[in-house]
Order: C-alpha cells, then structure tokens, then sequence
C-alpha cells in the first residue's frame, strides 16, 4: 500500500492533477506570469507523506523477488511535511519570488496522512530519494514535458 506519489509523468494539471504536481504548476505558472502570490487551500497544517515514484519501482521489484508474506506492507517514505512547507519548497525549487497566501475559506482536508512502513523498514528498504531531490527531478521533468500556461 504506498503512500501518495510523485515525480517524473505526474498529474501536473491545475484542475484535477495531484495536489503536489498541480502546486509546481501554479508555482511555475506564477513565476512566469510575475505574479505577486500562489494561494494555497487552509492554513497550511496539514502533514503529508510524499514517496519518489522511482522509490515505489524500487520496492517493488524486491518485494516480487524476497516478500511471500499475506499481509500487505504499507510503502512509505516515514516523513511528513506540512502543506505550507511543501510549498515554500517548491516556491524555492521553482525560483518564485512572490508570496504564499493561505485561503482560510477552504478547507483543510485531513490533518495527517502517514502510512506506518515499519514492516518494510524492518526488511531493509527504505527510500532513496529525498523529497527535496525528487522535487527537483520532477520539476526539470515538468519543464522539459509538461509545460502549458
């Protein structure tokens, strides 16, 4: 069971992308665009777990060679970020210079979301790429594919 993805062939739309890929959209799009904010939902508490889609590749090709388990392991990367740490990260990555406004009319969502990778952990696997790197890495992606303001 993973947690929620990310990286190179995302979602990246503003309208129903992935809520990561689609805030490196409107980041890139507000650079462009010389906007002076990107508004981002709630008060920007919430805590996410992020794992590299190439991580996710990984752990699975060695759970098809050593797992024979019955109990499906959760695939996670154990670290949380909150929302508006996500997006001062991807406001650096992305080199904006404008603000980040908080929409407190909108909702939230749910306060954590954090799989428990103990299991996998204690089979030797843990991710690779930070998400400060896989942020990076997908954002190059987005630019040399995605691009569409």
């Amino acid at each position: 069971m993973p947690t929620n993805l990310y990286g190179p062939g995302d979602n990246f739309d503003l309208n129903t992308g992935h809520a990561l890929a689609a805030m490196i959209h409107r980041f890139h799009k507000a650079k462009i665009e010389k906007s002076e904010s990107v508004t981002i939902w709630g008060d920007g508490s919430p805590l996410r777990e992020y794992l590299h889609v190439q991580d996710l590749a990984e752990v699975c090709l060695l759970l098809l060679d050593s797992y024979n388990g019955e109990v499906a392991l959760n695939l996670g990367s154990s670290e949380e970020i909150s929302i508006i740490d996500l997006a001062r990260m991807i406001k650096k990555i992305t080199n904006f210079s404008g603000d980040i406004l908080l929409d407190l009319e909108k909702p939230n969502g749910t306060p954590r979301k954090l799989l428990d990778s103990t299991a996998i952990n204690q089979l030797g696997w843990h991710p690779r790429i930070s998400l400060e790197k896989g942020l990076e890495e997908t954002y190059r992606w987005f630019l040399s594919n995605e691009v569409q303001i």
